[in-house]
């Protein structure tokens, strides 16, 4: 009985250990256009290429440099993650539009979350943190931050900045394992 006690409460203690070990700037959780949930907890040790998008913006074909990045890093541990915004007036109505939008015309796997603001002092509280980390508010749409493993480093890049520009992708290969 003892030992089932002790069993018992390891079992409890295991998710509290790692949610206390979970950065503040990864202590966030969205719901995809997919239909999953992402803990950006489960991914503070690797590379994470953020970016906001909008579906009908002259920076939107960024989206297939995005989803290259995705498949040919995401299984040596790069995390990229899309966040629909309207805070330039580019996006679609509904969440659903976005994801059929995204699917249909550029084959988007790489998750995006369900629309949220990325500006201002309605920016979602990710966005605000990142922007407190880089010293850098998005100014338009496909605005990118790359934040390296453990946060060490939030890099900010300008959405004329292409995902597979050799200044992202240099920094995304020197932290892959």
């Amino acid at each position: 009985m003892k030992n089932l006690l002790k069993s018992l409460l390891l079992f409890w203690m295991i998710p509290v250990m790692s949610y206390a070990a979970c950065l503040p700037l990864y202590d966030h959780q969205f719901n995809t256009l997919q239909g999953e949930k992402i803990n950006l907890c489960d991914y503070q040790s690797k590379p994470i290429l953020v970016v906001n998008t909008a579906s009908k913006c002259g920076f939107t074909p960024q989206f297939n440099s995005l989803e290259a990045l995705y498949k040919k890093y995401h299984s040596k541990g790069l995390l990229v993650i899309g966040f629909p915004s309207n805070d330039f007036n580019q996006e679609l109505s509904t969440d659903k539009e976005v994801k059929d939008f995204c699917k249909l015309t550029y084959a988007v796997e790489f998750p995006m979350t369900s629309k949220s603001n990325v500006t201002g002092k309605n920016a979602n509280p990710f966005y605000q943190e990142l922007i407190k980390a880089s010293g850098s508010m998005p100014q338009w749409n496909f605005h990118k931050y790359l934040i390296l493993p453990q946060g060490k480093k939030v890099y900010a890049f300008t959405s004329d900045v292409t995902p597979d520009s050799p200044e992202i992708v240099d920094k995304i290969k020197a932290e892959l394992k």
